[in-house]
């Protein structure tokens, strides 16, 4: 077993700390892959559903707020599952929880119950949290400090597969084979019709829950290092007179995680019904699923991008970078039309790739034996995407386009906690 490892100050004494730690990333990024493929389904699902159940844009987005209120609920007692039982336990249980709300799809599509609906992907958002609190830290400590933002990009860049081929796959098993999804944009379905929509997702999401439970079965088998008790009882007293206030890049880390996933969520999740506009790209849903792929494609690869710049670029440059061309593109988006309008939007991926895991580095850096709580924090700030429902609102009071406003509102933030707010103040930082 190798010695202790530092990460912002946090130590491990596990084998993770050897150089040979590439079979468990590997492992971690087909992790980031699933969660990724899982959540971006539901950019599919939402105009898909919007249809079948008649809502409002305020409606529609209330999935979204359901899917990210899981983060709030249930970051905290994931972190207590995670020290009672392990990192590897909790992960299989998480996927387990996953496949459990896959499968509650298939008695919701048959129903139909919006409500039903609700529910599940609430169950499913749960075991991703889960999967979320362990894995993200796990990835920032496994090897050396330096490089932990460059490691963090990386597997999410595994994460933004998942996104790309999930519109396709969405695209493909529930828009391509419904009638909401293949008819012109305000076409209105018969009851009939409705019906035979919603049963729709019964197919994709089986195949999704035995994926699920097929990984489950494959990590339980697999040697995962973990933190083991006694470095979790050293850590404990080591966090004894430190605070978390102290530390400005995470106090102002936190809201940054939270307003990005604002912006993040809004633009995939009203993404389909943008291109779907007779003044943007007059395309039908499945059409438009098609260009969603292309910026989720942008995502993945800007991470791998980031991966290879934050190891010369200090990562806070590169955000600040990032964030400047992600405002102008999304401006871009609100004031314009046609084809112009829309490649900006789908560009918003791209600049959009490196914030997530950029952000959540830049707020555990220099924390030391307080990493833990300070990651359950951030974690518990994916949250932010749940007020996408705002997005909804404006959207139905002044029109899709000019909600986008709220977008760019959201990117001034990152930009000024890539120059201002994550620097870390020397007197707060606690030594490893």
């Amino acid at each position: 077993m190798a010695g202790p490892i530092t990460s912002g100050g946090t130590r491990l004494d596990t084998p993770t700390a050897a150089p040979g730690y590439g079979g468990t990333l590997t492992l971690l990024a087909t992790l980031f892959f699933m969660w990724g493929f899982i959540t971006v389904i539901n950019n599919t699902l939402l105009p898909h559903l919007r249809s079948v159940f008649d809502l409002t844009y305020t409606q529609t987005e209330l999935i979204e707020w359901v899917w990210f209120i899981a983060y709030f609920f249930a970051s905290i007692p994931s972190a207590k599952l995670i020290e009672r039982i392990g990192y590897k336990r909790s992960i299989v249980t998480g996927l387990i929880i996953m496949a459990v709300g896959a499968v509650m799809m298939v008695p919701a599509a048959r129903i139909p119950s919006y409500g039903v609906v609700l529910t599940a992907l609430f169950v499913i958002a749960s075991g991703i949290t889960l999967l979320q609190v362990a894995a993200n830290p796990y990835v920032a400590v496994i090897g050396p400090a330096e490089s932990s933002s460059s490691r963090l990009n990386l597997v999410q860049a595994f994460n933004s597969l998942g996104t790309m081929l999930a519109p396709l796959f969405g695209g493909y098993l529930i828009l391509g084979r419904s009638t909401s999804g293949t008819a012109a944009a305000g076409a209105v379905l018969t009851p009939a019709e409705r019906l035979a929509d919603a049963q729709s997702v019964q197919l994709p999401y089986l195949i999704v829950a035995a994926v699920l439970v097929g990984l489950a079965i494959i990590i339980a088998r697999f040697r995962l290092p973990d933190m083991n008790a006694s470095t979790r009882g050293r850590a404990r007293e080591e966090r004894r007179g430190h605070s978390l206030w102290r530390h400005r890049n995470l106090v102002f880390g936190v809201p940054a995680i939270f307003i990005y996933l604002i912006a993040e969520i809004g633009v995939s999740s009203l993404f389909i019904n943008f291109a779907s506009l007779p003044e943007i790209g007059r395309v039908t849903h499945e059409q438009a699923s098609h260009y969603l792929v292309l910026q989720w494609g942008g995502m993945m690869v800007g991470r791998f991008l980031g991966f290879f710049i934050m190891r010369r670029v200090p990562a806070e440059r590169v955000l600040a970078a990032f964030s400047m061309a992600a405002l102008a593109v999304v401006l871009m988006a609100t004031f314009s039309t046609g084809h112009i309008a829309l490649w900006a939007l789908i560009s918003v991926g791209l600049f959009h790739s490196i914030m997530f895991p950029t952000i959540f580095t830049l707020g555990i850096r220099g924390l030391g034996p307080l990493t833990e709580e300070g990651s359950g924090l951030l974690i518990m700030a994916i949250a932010g995407g749940a007020l996408v429902i705002a997005q909804g609102k404006l959207a139905d009071l002044y029109g899709l386009q000019t909600s986008f406003l709220l977008t760019a509102a959201c990117e001034l933030y990152v930009l000024f906690y890539a120059l201002w707010g994550c620097r870390v103040k020397e007197e707060g930082a606690v030594a490893p």
